[in-house]
Protein backbone atom coordinates (compact mmCIF):
# COMPACT_ATOMS: atom_id res chain seq x y z
CA UNK A 1 0.00 0.00 0.00
CA UNK A 2 1.50 3.24 -0.84
CA UNK A 3 2.69 5.85 1.92
CA UNK A 4 0.00 9.04 1.94
CA UNK A 5 0.85 12.75 3.14
CA UNK A 6 0.45 12.92 6.82
CA UNK A 7 -1.91 13.69 8.89
CA UNK A 8 -2.33 17.40 9.83
CA UNK A 9 -2.20 18.07 13.70
CA UNK A 10 -5.17 17.03 15.19
CA UNK A 11 -7.54 17.61 18.51
CA UNK A 12 -8.02 13.98 19.30
CA UNK A 13 -10.01 12.41 22.76
CA UNK A 14 -8.31 9.00 24.02
CA UNK A 15 -11.27 7.24 25.60
CA UNK A 16 -9.66 5.04 28.67
CA UNK A 17 -11.06 2.30 30.23
CA UNK A 18 -10.98 3.15 33.90
CA UNK A 19 -7.71 3.29 35.82
CA UNK A 20 -5.70 2.62 33.06
CA UNK A 21 -4.92 6.78 32.88
CA UNK A 22 -1.32 6.95 31.68
CA UNK A 23 1.00 9.29 33.90
CA UNK A 24 1.99 12.31 31.80
CA UNK A 25 5.54 10.76 32.54
CA UNK A 26 6.85 7.32 33.50
CA UNK A 27 10.44 8.42 34.99
CA UNK A 28 11.63 6.57 37.27
CA UNK A 29 8.69 3.89 36.63
CA UNK A 30 9.77 0.25 36.12
CA UNK A 31 8.33 -2.30 33.38
CA UNK A 32 6.05 -3.52 36.26
CA UNK A 33 4.30 -0.26 37.02
CA UNK A 34 3.97 0.72 33.46
CA UNK A 35 2.80 -2.77 32.07
CA UNK A 36 -1.25 -1.92 33.45
CA UNK A 37 -1.38 1.29 31.02
CA UNK A 38 1.33 0.94 28.62
CA UNK A 39 -0.88 0.60 25.78
CA UNK A 40 -2.40 3.82 26.58
CA UNK A 41 1.20 5.40 27.20
CA UNK A 42 2.45 4.16 23.93
CA UNK A 43 -0.58 5.53 22.21
CA UNK A 44 -0.82 8.73 23.93
CA UNK A 45 3.08 9.86 24.21
CA UNK A 46 3.10 9.00 20.04
CA UNK A 47 -0.12 10.82 19.12
CA UNK A 48 1.88 13.99 21.18
CA UNK A 49 4.90 13.37 19.41
CA UNK A 50 3.12 13.70 16.03
CA UNK A 51 2.02 17.29 17.12
CA UNK A 52 -1.80 16.28 17.97
CA UNK A 53 -3.57 18.12 20.48
CA UNK A 54 -4.55 15.29 23.06
CA UNK A 55 -6.75 15.21 25.91
CA UNK A 56 -7.64 11.55 27.93
CA UNK A 57 -10.62 11.00 28.77
CA UNK A 58 -10.92 7.83 31.55
CA UNK A 59 -14.31 6.59 31.68
CA UNK A 60 -16.23 5.41 34.63
CA UNK A 61 -19.91 4.52 34.57
CA UNK A 62 -22.08 6.91 32.54
CA UNK A 63 -21.38 8.67 28.94
CA UNK A 64 -22.36 12.13 30.38
CA UNK A 65 -18.59 12.38 30.37
CA UNK A 66 -17.79 11.63 26.82
CA UNK A 67 -20.66 14.11 25.64
CA UNK A 68 -19.11 17.13 27.75
CA UNK A 69 -15.66 16.49 26.88
CA UNK A 70 -16.77 16.42 23.24
CA UNK A 71 -18.82 20.13 23.60
CA UNK A 72 -15.94 21.28 25.26
CA UNK A 73 -12.99 19.86 23.41
CA UNK A 74 -14.56 19.66 20.47
CA UNK A 75 -12.43 16.83 18.78
CA UNK A 76 -11.60 15.84 15.60
CA UNK A 77 -11.65 12.11 16.11
CA UNK A 78 -11.81 10.12 19.36
CA UNK A 79 -8.99 7.43 19.55
CA UNK A 80 -10.64 4.55 21.18
CA UNK A 81 -8.63 2.26 23.43
CA UNK A 82 -12.04 0.74 25.79
CA UNK A 83 -11.58 -2.85 26.14
CA UNK A 84 -15.37 -2.77 28.50
CA UNK A 85 -17.51 0.00 30.01
CA UNK A 86 -19.18 -0.40 33.51
CA UNK A 87 -16.89 -3.53 33.99
CA UNK A 88 -18.94 -5.92 31.48
CA UNK A 89 -16.48 -6.52 28.49
CA UNK A 90 -19.03 -6.15 25.66
CA UNK A 91 -20.24 -2.86 26.69
CA UNK A 92 -17.44 -0.68 24.80
CA UNK A 93 -20.03 -1.42 21.67
CA UNK A 94 -22.37 0.69 22.82
CA UNK A 95 -19.74 3.57 23.73
CA UNK A 96 -19.00 2.79 19.98
CA UNK A 97 -22.67 3.14 19.42
CA UNK A 98 -22.94 6.32 20.88
CA UNK A 99 -20.15 8.30 18.95
CA UNK A 100 -21.78 7.38 15.94
CA UNK A 101 -24.71 7.98 16.95
CA UNK A 102 -23.85 11.71 17.77
CA UNK A 103 -21.43 11.55 14.56
CA UNK A 104 -18.16 11.94 16.68
CA UNK A 105 -15.48 10.24 14.20
CA UNK A 106 -13.60 7.59 16.00
CA UNK A 107 -10.76 5.35 15.33
CA UNK A 108 -11.37 1.05 15.47
CA UNK A 109 -14.09 -1.21 14.52
CA UNK A 110 -17.39 -0.15 13.92
CA UNK A 111 -20.23 -1.31 16.84
CA UNK A 112 -21.85 -4.16 14.90
CA UNK A 113 -18.86 -5.87 13.69
CA UNK A 114 -17.69 -5.40 17.34
CA UNK A 115 -20.78 -6.99 18.74
CA UNK A 116 -20.54 -9.89 16.12
CA UNK A 117 -16.51 -11.31 16.71
CA UNK A 118 -16.84 -10.07 20.83
CA UNK A 119 -19.36 -13.25 20.83
CA UNK A 120 -16.80 -16.04 20.47
CA UNK A 121 -19.90 -18.56 20.32
CA UNK A 122 -21.66 -16.33 17.38
CA UNK A 123 -18.26 -15.79 15.76
CA UNK A 124 -17.80 -19.86 15.25
CA UNK A 125 -21.76 -19.86 13.67
CA UNK A 126 -21.42 -17.40 11.38
CA UNK A 127 -18.08 -19.27 9.88
CA UNK A 128 -19.80 -22.05 10.01
CA UNK A 129 -22.44 -20.74 7.77
CA UNK A 130 -19.83 -19.69 5.51
CA UNK A 131 -18.06 -23.34 5.70
CA UNK A 132 -14.68 -21.59 7.35
CA UNK A 133 -13.41 -24.40 9.72
CA UNK A 134 -13.63 -23.07 13.28
CA UNK A 135 -13.36 -25.84 16.39
CA UNK A 136 -16.22 -27.89 17.54
CA UNK A 137 -17.68 -25.94 20.62
CA UNK A 138 -20.76 -26.46 23.26
CA UNK A 139 -21.53 -22.89 25.16
CA UNK A 140 -22.35 -23.64 29.10
CA UNK A 141 -24.88 -20.68 30.50
CA UNK A 142 -25.02 -19.69 33.64
CA UNK A 143 -27.66 -21.45 36.58
CA UNK A 144 -28.10 -24.07 33.81
CA UNK A 145 -26.87 -27.94 33.96
CA UNK A 146 -23.56 -28.48 32.75
CA UNK A 147 -24.08 -31.12 29.90
CA UNK A 148 -21.75 -31.95 27.44
CA UNK A 149 -23.03 -33.01 23.65
CA UNK A 150 -22.07 -36.22 22.94
CA UNK A 151 -20.34 -35.33 19.61
CA UNK A 152 -18.28 -32.59 21.54
CA UNK A 153 -14.90 -35.27 22.22
CA UNK A 154 -12.09 -34.34 25.12
CA UNK A 155 -9.88 -32.74 24.90
CA UNK A 156 -11.56 -29.49 25.04
CA UNK A 157 -10.64 -25.54 25.80
CA UNK A 158 -12.70 -23.91 28.75
CA UNK A 159 -12.53 -19.87 28.47
CA UNK A 160 -15.24 -16.92 28.45
CA UNK A 161 -17.39 -16.65 25.76
CA UNK A 162 -17.04 -12.87 25.70
CA UNK A 163 -13.73 -11.91 27.73
CA UNK A 164 -10.90 -10.73 25.95
CA UNK A 165 -6.97 -10.77 26.49
CA UNK A 166 -6.79 -14.81 27.84
CA UNK A 167 -8.19 -13.47 31.13
CA UNK A 168 -8.98 -16.94 33.06
CA UNK A 169 -7.17 -19.02 30.30
CA UNK A 170 -4.64 -21.32 32.06
CA UNK A 171 -3.19 -24.88 31.66
CA UNK A 172 -6.10 -26.05 33.72
CA UNK A 173 -8.25 -24.56 30.93
CA UNK A 174 -7.39 -27.62 29.11
CA UNK A 175 -9.85 -30.78 30.50
CA UNK A 176 -10.38 -34.95 29.55
CA UNK A 177 -13.27 -35.77 31.41
CA UNK A 178 -16.43 -34.63 32.51
CA UNK A 179 -15.09 -33.93 36.13
CA UNK A 180 -12.71 -31.00 34.89
CA UNK A 181 -15.43 -29.90 32.19
CA UNK A 182 -18.18 -29.18 35.27
CA UNK A 183 -15.04 -27.80 37.65
CA UNK A 184 -13.38 -25.58 35.12
CA UNK A 185 -17.06 -24.25 33.60
CA UNK A 186 -17.86 -23.49 37.20
CA UNK A 187 -14.71 -21.73 37.61
CA UNK A 188 -15.04 -19.09 34.47
CA UNK A 189 -19.32 -18.76 35.45
CA UNK A 190 -18.01 -17.83 38.86
CA UNK A 191 -15.00 -15.75 38.49
CA UNK A 192 -15.77 -13.85 35.60
CA UNK A 193 -19.35 -13.71 35.54
CA UNK A 194 -20.07 -14.45 31.94
CA UNK A 195 -21.18 -17.65 29.85
CA UNK A 196 -18.50 -20.32 29.38
CA UNK A 197 -17.53 -21.79 25.75
CA UNK A 198 -15.99 -25.34 25.86
CA UNK A 199 -14.22 -25.84 22.37
CA UNK A 200 -12.28 -28.56 20.58
CA UNK A 201 -8.43 -28.49 21.62
CA UNK A 202 -6.93 -28.11 18.13
CA UNK A 203 -3.29 -29.07 18.20
CA UNK A 204 -1.04 -26.90 16.44
CA UNK A 205 0.75 -23.89 15.44
CA UNK A 206 -0.71 -20.38 16.95
CA UNK A 207 -0.66 -17.73 14.11
CA UNK A 208 -1.85 -14.36 14.11
CA UNK A 209 -2.78 -12.45 11.32
CA UNK A 210 -3.38 -8.22 11.45
CA UNK A 211 -5.67 -6.90 8.87
CA UNK A 212 -7.10 -2.73 8.82
CA UNK A 213 -9.14 -1.03 6.52
CA UNK A 214 -12.32 -0.18 5.96
CA UNK A 215 -13.54 -1.18 2.15
CA UNK A 216 -10.14 -1.50 1.05
CA UNK A 217 -8.17 -4.10 3.01
CA UNK A 218 -4.44 -4.60 4.26
CA UNK A 219 -3.08 -7.90 5.89
CA UNK A 220 -0.05 -7.83 8.03
CA UNK A 221 2.51 -10.92 7.92
CA UNK A 222 1.58 -14.01 9.51
CA UNK A 223 3.31 -13.71 13.17
CA UNK A 224 3.48 -16.84 15.58
CA UNK A 225 3.50 -17.48 19.06
CA UNK A 226 6.34 -19.34 20.11
CA UNK A 227 6.93 -22.20 22.74
CA UNK A 228 10.60 -23.08 22.86
CA UNK A 229 11.23 -24.63 25.82
CA UNK A 230 7.39 -26.24 26.87
CA UNK A 231 7.60 -30.12 27.61
CA UNK A 232 6.07 -31.81 24.91
CA UNK A 233 3.65 -33.15 27.17
CA UNK A 234 2.01 -29.92 28.12
CA UNK A 235 -0.55 -27.85 25.64
CA UNK A 236 0.87 -25.20 23.53
CA UNK A 237 -2.06 -22.20 24.54
CA UNK A 238 -2.09 -18.76 25.02
CA UNK A 239 -2.73 -18.66 28.51
CA UNK A 240 -3.19 -14.97 30.51
CA UNK A 241 0.44 -15.46 32.12
CA UNK A 242 1.96 -16.61 28.36
CA UNK A 243 0.68 -12.84 27.22
CA UNK A 244 1.79 -10.78 29.61
CA UNK A 245 3.90 -12.36 32.39
CA UNK A 246 7.24 -11.47 31.35
CA UNK A 247 8.88 -14.16 34.19
CA UNK A 248 6.43 -16.79 32.89
CA UNK A 249 7.37 -15.68 28.98
CA UNK A 250 11.28 -16.22 30.45
CA UNK A 251 11.08 -19.60 31.91
CA UNK A 252 9.43 -21.36 28.82
CA UNK A 253 11.31 -19.60 26.33
CA UNK A 254 7.86 -17.96 24.88
CA UNK A 255 7.95 -15.34 22.37
CA UNK A 256 6.51 -14.24 18.73
CA UNK A 257 7.43 -13.77 15.97
CA UNK A 258 7.06 -13.72 11.92
CA UNK A 259 5.75 -17.17 11.07
CA UNK A 260 8.75 -19.08 9.14
CA UNK A 261 8.52 -22.32 7.58
CA UNK A 262 4.88 -22.02 6.66
CA UNK A 263 3.59 -24.70 4.08
CA UNK A 264 3.90 -23.24 0.12
CA UNK A 265 1.28 -20.90 -0.64
CA UNK A 266 -0.55 -20.54 2.91
CA UNK A 267 1.03 -16.86 3.28
CA UNK A 268 -1.62 -16.17 0.18
CA UNK A 269 -4.28 -18.25 1.68
CA UNK A 270 -4.44 -16.89 5.19
CA UNK A 271 -4.37 -12.99 3.27
CA UNK A 272 -7.59 -14.37 1.11
CA UNK A 273 -8.96 -15.84 4.41
CA UNK A 274 -8.92 -12.87 6.65
CA UNK A 275 -10.05 -10.37 4.15
CA UNK A 276 -13.11 -12.79 3.88
CA UNK A 277 -13.65 -13.32 7.55
CA UNK A 278 -12.99 -9.49 7.97
CA UNK A 279 -15.60 -8.61 5.64
CA UNK A 280 -17.78 -11.48 6.50
CA UNK A 281 -18.25 -10.12 10.32
CA UNK A 282 -18.34 -6.03 9.49
CA UNK A 283 -15.02 -5.13 11.01
CA UNK A 284 -13.58 -2.01 10.63
CA UNK A 285 -10.65 -0.42 11.21
CA UNK A 286 -7.78 -2.72 12.44
CA UNK A 287 -8.40 -6.37 13.70
CA UNK A 288 -6.08 -9.54 14.72
CA UNK A 289 -7.73 -13.06 13.62
CA UNK A 290 -6.47 -15.90 15.47
CA UNK A 291 -5.78 -19.02 14.22
CA UNK A 292 -4.26 -22.83 15.18
CA UNK A 293 -2.17 -24.58 11.80
CA UNK A 294 -2.69 -28.73 12.39
CA UNK A 295 0.40 -30.45 11.55
CA UNK A 296 -1.80 -31.50 8.42
CA UNK A 297 -2.00 -28.29 7.06
CA UNK A 298 -5.55 -27.37 8.15
CA UNK A 299 -6.58 -23.63 9.26
CA UNK A 300 -9.28 -23.18 12.53
CA UNK A 301 -10.12 -20.24 13.11
CA UNK A 302 -9.77 -19.52 16.76
CA UNK A 303 -10.81 -16.26 17.26
CA UNK A 304 -11.57 -12.79 15.49
CA UNK A 305 -10.41 -9.65 17.54
CA UNK A 306 -11.35 -6.07 16.72
CA UNK A 307 -9.26 -3.23 17.96
CA UNK A 308 -6.47 -6.06 19.26
CA UNK A 309 -3.63 -4.04 21.67
CA UNK A 310 -1.26 -1.94 20.23
CA UNK A 311 1.15 -1.27 22.31
CA UNK A 312 4.52 -0.85 20.54
CA UNK A 313 5.92 -4.19 21.91
CA UNK A 314 2.74 -6.24 20.64
CA UNK A 315 2.39 -8.84 18.49
CA UNK A 316 0.35 -6.30 16.05
CA UNK A 317 2.51 -3.31 16.21
CA UNK A 318 5.34 -5.99 15.07
CA UNK A 319 3.66 -7.05 12.67
CA UNK A 320 2.93 -3.85 11.21
CA UNK A 321 6.88 -2.85 11.94
CA UNK A 322 8.22 -6.00 9.82
CA UNK A 323 5.73 -4.94 6.99
CA UNK A 324 7.93 -1.49 6.38
CA UNK A 325 4.89 0.58 9.17
CA UNK A 326 6.65 2.24 11.96
CA UNK A 327 4.45 3.00 15.55
CA UNK A 328 3.96 6.12 14.70
CA UNK A 329 3.10 5.44 11.23
CA UNK A 330 0.62 2.13 12.24
CA UNK A 331 -0.83 4.98 14.73
CA UNK A 332 -1.12 7.56 11.67
CA UNK A 333 -2.35 5.16 10.26
CA UNK A 334 -5.31 3.79 12.59
CA UNK A 335 -6.18 7.75 12.59
CA UNK A 336 -7.02 7.73 8.84
CA UNK A 337 -9.13 4.97 8.82
CA UNK A 338 -11.11 6.43 11.64
CA UNK A 339 -11.73 9.68 10.07
CA UNK A 340 -12.44 7.68 6.65
CA UNK A 341 -14.84 5.63 7.76
CA UNK A 342 -18.72 5.89 6.67
CA UNK A 343 -21.53 4.27 8.64
CA UNK A 344 -23.39 4.04 5.33
CA UNK A 345 -20.76 1.88 3.60
CA UNK A 346 -22.18 -1.08 6.10
CA UNK A 347 -25.49 -0.19 5.03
Amino acid sequence: MKPSAPIKSLRILMLIEEGLTPPDSIEGLNEEQIAPFKTEWDVWSSLKKMGHEVQKLELHNELGAVRDAIGQFKPQIAFNLMEGFRGNPIYDQHVVSYLELIEQAYTGCNPRGMTLARDKALTKKIMAYHRIRVPAFAVFARGRAITRPKKLAFPLLVKSVSVEGSIGISQASIVHDEEKLKERVKFIHDSLQTFAIAEQFIEGRELYVGVMGNLRLQTLPVWELIFEKVPEDQPRIATRRSKFNAAYQKKWGITSRAAQGLPEGMGKELAHLCKRIFRILGLTGYARLDFRLTPTGELYLLEANPNPQIACSEDFADSAKAAGMGYEELIERILKLGLSYSPEALC
